[in-house]
C-alpha cells in the first residue's frame, strides 16, 4: 500500500479549516498534518475535549480526509529559543512583553500536545525545540565547548518534563532537523539523542528541503537514524552559486532572487526524492509523506495540486522479491 500523502496546514492558516479540507481533497490529498495556527487545532481545547477533537475529525471525514500527525512548531519553539520580538509573536498579545511568561506559555502548549495528539487518534506531534545555542555557528569569538555543553543540558533540563508527558501519551515528538534548532545536521542531530539519553519519545520529522543548502545527504540521514524518523515532509530547496549569494543568505527574504539558497515547491529544486523514498523503503517506515508547501516564486493553490500530484508519482513499494529470483527457478 502507497503511504498517505498529506498537506501540513501551517501555511494555510488564514483558511478555516472546512474550506481547507475540501481544497485539498480536490487537489488529490489523503489527509491534513493539522498544525496548531488559526481554526485547525487548539492544542489546550485538543488536550482537554475529546469532543472538541471529534469536531476536526468530522471536517475531515466528511471531506474524505484523515490525520495522521500534528504539528507545533511555533510553541515549541520557544521552550529553548533565546526569545526576541519575533519569536515572542507566537504566544499570545498579552504575554508579548514578558519573556518568562512567553517560554511559560510554549512550554505549556507543549506538554499538552501529546494529550491533543491522544484525543486526535494520531501517535506524532511534529515540532521545534528552539535552541539557545544557534547563534553560537560560527566559531568567532573562538569556540567555547562549555557553551555547547550547556546549551544540550539546557536542551535536556526544559525538554524531558515534556518527553515525560509523551511517554504518559504513549505519543512521540519529532523535532524538524532545521536551522536555528538544537538539532540542525547529522552530528547535532546524534548530540542531542544522546542529551536526553535516546529516549524514544524523541525523534525527528526528516525535511530534505533543509539538508540542501547545507550540503547534506537526507537519504543518509535516514540510514543513520532508522528507528527515529517518526514522520517525513516533502519539500524542496534550491542552491545557487553565482558568486555574489552565500550560504548565510545575506540577511535578504525568502523569495530574493540575490539569496544563495531558498525553498522550492517539490520537483523544482534539487533534493534527490527518489533516493530519499529508496531509503525510506530500506528503513521500513511506512507513514505519512506530508508536503510543506513553501515556494514564494509559485501561486500556493497551483503548488499544493500539483504537489500531490507529484508525491504520488515518486512514491513507490519495495520490491517483495529479488528481480532475479526466478532465474534460480528449476
Amino acid at each position: 500500500m502507497a503511504r498517505p500523502v498529506t498537506i501540513y496546514t501551517g501555511q494555510w492558516a488564514d483558511l478555516p479549516l472546512e474550506e481547507l479540507a475540501g481544497k485539498m481533497k480536490q487537489f488529490g490529498y489523503d489527509g491534513l498534518e493539522l498544525a496548531a495556527a488559526g481554526d485547525h487545532l487548539d492544542l489546550e481545547q485538543a488536550a482537554e475535549s475529546p469532543a472538541y477533537c471529534q469536531k476536526q475529525r468530522d471536517i475531515l471525514q466528511r471531506n474524505g480526509l484523515d490525520c495522521w500527525a500534528i504539528s507545533a512548531h511555533a510553541q515549541g519553539q520557544l521552550v529553548l529559543d533565546i526569545i526576541d520580538r519575533r519569536s515572542a509573536g507566537f504566544a499570545p498579545p498579552n504575554l508579548r512583553h514578558d519573556v518568562e511568561k512567553v517560554r511559560e506559555w510554549g512550554t505549556r502548549q507543549m506538554m499538552l500536545a501529546p494529550w491533543a495528539a491522544k484525543n486526535m487518534g494520531v501517535g506524532v506531534v511534529n515540532g521545534f525545540t528552539g535552541s539557545s545555542i544557534w547563534h553560537l555557528i560560527f566559531p568567532f569569538p573562538p569556540q567555547d565547548q562549555d557553551l555547547i555543553e550547556d546549551g544540550y543540558k539546557l536542551f535536556a533540563q526544559r525538554w524531558n518534563p515534556i518527553f515525560d508527558e509523551f511517554d504518559k501519551a504513549g505519543v512521540k515528538f519529532a523535532l524538524e532537523v532545521h536551522p536555528t534548532e538544537i538539532a540542525f545536521d547529522y552530528y547535532t542531530a546524534q548530540r542531542a539523542l544522546e542529551a536526553v539519553g535516546r529516549r524514544p519519545a524523541f525523534g525527528f520529522n526528516l525535511d530534505p528541503s533543509h539538508f540542501i543548502p547545507q550540503g547534506l545527504d537526507p537519504a543518509l540521514f535516514a540510514r543513520e537514524f532508522p528507528d527515529r524518523i517518526y514522520h517525513v515532509h516533502i519539500k524542496d530547496s534550491m542552491v545557487r552559486r553565482d558568486g555574489r549569494a552565500g550560504i548565510y543568505a545575506s540577511f535578504l527574504p525568502f523569495g530574493d532572487p540575490g539569496r544563495g539558497w531558498d525553498f522550492r515547491s517539490p520537483g523544482h529544486g534539487q533534493v534527490d526524492f527518489e533516493s530519499l523514498v529508496r531509503a525510506l523503503n530500506g528503513i521500513g517506515y511506512q507513514g505519512p509523506l506530508s508536503v510543506e508547501w513553501e515556494d514564494n516564486g509559485m501561486d500556493r493553490e497551483h503548488g499544493a495540486r500539483e504537489s500531490a500530484e507529484f508525491v504520488r508519482k515518486i512514491d513507490f513499494k519495495p520490491s517483495a522479491i529479488a528481480f532475479d529470483a526466478a532465474f534460480e527457478r528449476r
